[in-house]
């Protein structure tokens, strides 16, 4: 029987490894860096402020930066990153729909106010008669873009306040405008080739545009549309995530947000 036995020192640090790696607790990932997906404005930027604030609480972060909208999800979900920080929640809600994940949010930490940029009129007032606009072709962002349409009267929609709204439920188009869809990012590229383009602040703010002084037309700071933390639903009650989440909505996140974007980005809590 003895060829069976371990040597005590190897029985040990195998308990010891099965008491670790069995750890349901939210433990056992506790010393490791918190990944985080995030894209560059103005999410990475908040990031990289608490990311001392975190270090003296024992919380190191990595963030991955990305420039689209479905990598950061798609990652989040195949566990290859922790959590994200870029999305609303109708965007989440649509993308989870969409691709059959379940991802989660944390909490809410800003509102960045979706606006409608020219660069060949001042006013929108002069958008002439059949005017070419671009708006997002994801499904949150494209009905927000139309949303912000319709509360300026450039359009009418058969319901005003679906948020997943699409170009087929425009009612009235006094205007005759001409829409494209593009994957957001594109948007401030094509602003010079266009006549009106709506924009998400955060690709906004990277293209040098400022929305409080440059969109024709601009959310207001009731906008429902808020930023989140998102995580998977298996991670959520992580201490590094909760650790992060209170980070994000602290005093110190909410006067950087203030002092750095000038309304541009507006603290959510």
């Amino acid at each position: 029987m003895k060829k069976y036995l371990l040597p005590l020192a190897t029985a040990l640090a195998v308990l010891l490894a099965g008491c670790s790696s069995g750890d349901t607790g939210g433990t056992a990932d506790a010393g490791k860096p918190l990944t985080i997906a995030a894209t560059p404005v103005p999410h990475a930027e908040i990031l990289k402020e608490i990311k001392p604030l975190l270090a003296k609480q024992g919380v190191e972060i990595e963030v991955k930066v990305f420039t689209d909208y479905v990598q950061p999800n798609m990652q989040v979900a195949q566990k290859q990153l922790d959590v994200n920080f870029f999305q609303t929640e109708p965007y989440l809600d649509a993308f989870n729909k969409e691709h059959g994940t379940d991802l989660v949010k944390v909490v809410g930490v800003h509102i960045e106010p979706f606006g409608a940029y020219s660069r060949k009129f001042k006013n929108i007032d002069q958008l002439p008669d059949g005017a070419n606009v671009v708006i997002p072709n994801d499904p949150s962002n494209n009905s927000r873009a139309l949303l912000l349409l319709a509360r300026h009267n450039l359009i009418t929609l058969k319901n005003p306040g679906d948020k997943l709204a699409t170009l087929k439920d425009i009612d009235q188009n006094p205007k005759h405008l001409k829409f494209r869809e593009l994957e957001a990012a594109m948007l401030p590229r094509v602003l010079d080739e266009v006549d009106l383009a709506l924009i998400n602040t955060n690709y906004a703010l990277a293209a040098g545009l400022n929305p409080v002084n440059d969109a024709l037309l601009i959310e207001d700071k009731d906008s429902p549309y808020v930023n989140f933390l998102v995580s998977r639903a298996d991670n959520k009650d992580d201490p590094r995530v909760q650790k992060l989440a209170a980070a994000l909505t602290s005093p110190e996140v909410k006067a950087f947000i203030e002092k750095t974007y000038h309304g541009a980005v507006l603290p959510a809590f």
